[in-house]
């Protein structure tokens, strides 16, 4: 019993590490800090809308290495709350895609960001549901539902499940313990829309 706890433990150790390797810090040169997911390795970065804002200048990305670099907002939309941004690099460390239809009520996830400035730090917890929120039905869109605590600084950040599959971006919390994301297939959907390259961001026909 021992054994297989300490083997859980260390399997959920690599996990977040591996989740950590695709995340990056977004600052945007004037109040705040979130948190990016590294979407393809030529520098293709996704955050929340509300993380970037409509600033296309004055934002940096500090990767995993601990670089920092000028980020170029390519597209952002505010009502799914998605925004793509784009650096000057190669061969980084991007996050293996999953797919948000896969999820089920009682799965396990694991979210990292930088809340409260805490870089890295890792909250786990199951997926409530994916559809749309009953206690925010005016959203009129499809979120994960997740019974964890998202902070300030999580946002932007990757949702990933047992395998290390990127399934979502964390987004908000909806209630005590509840937090929300936007599932990787709509973030998918967005990029196919706005930036129209199969061929260079990989995924987007899932």
């Amino acid at each position: 019993m021992v054994s297989e706890i300490h083997r859980l433990n260390n399997d959920l150790a690599a996990l977040v590490s591996r989740a950590r390797n695709g995340l990056v810090r977004i600052n945007d040169g004037r109040r705040g800090v979130g948190a990016g997911t590294i979407w393809h390795p030529e520098g293709l970065i996704i955050s929340n809308a509300h993380v970037t804002g409509k600033r296309r200048k004055s934002l940096e990305v500090t990767l995993p290495d601990g670089h920092i670099l000028p980020a170029h907002l390519l597209a952002r939309d505010e009502r799914s709350d998605i925004a793509a941004l784009v650096v000057e690099a190669s061969d980084l460390p991007a996050m293996v895609l999953g797919n948000s239809t896969d999820l089920y009520p009682g799965d396990l996830v694991v979210a990292v960001g930088h809340p409260w400035g805490v870089a890295g730090a890792a909250t786990m917890g199951v997926v409530i549901d994916v559809g749309i929120p009953p206690e925010m039905a005016s959203l009129g869109r499809d979120m994960i539902q997740v019974s964890l605590h998202l902070r300030p600084g999580h946002s932007g950040g990757p949702l990933v499940d047992v395998h290390g599959r990127l399934v979502g971006v964390n987004t908000m919390m909806a209630g005590p313990d509840v937090g929300m994301a936007v599932p990787v297939n709509e973030v998918k959907a967005f990029l196919k829309e706005r930036l129209g390259r199969n061929d260079y961001f990989p995924g987007m026909d899932a």
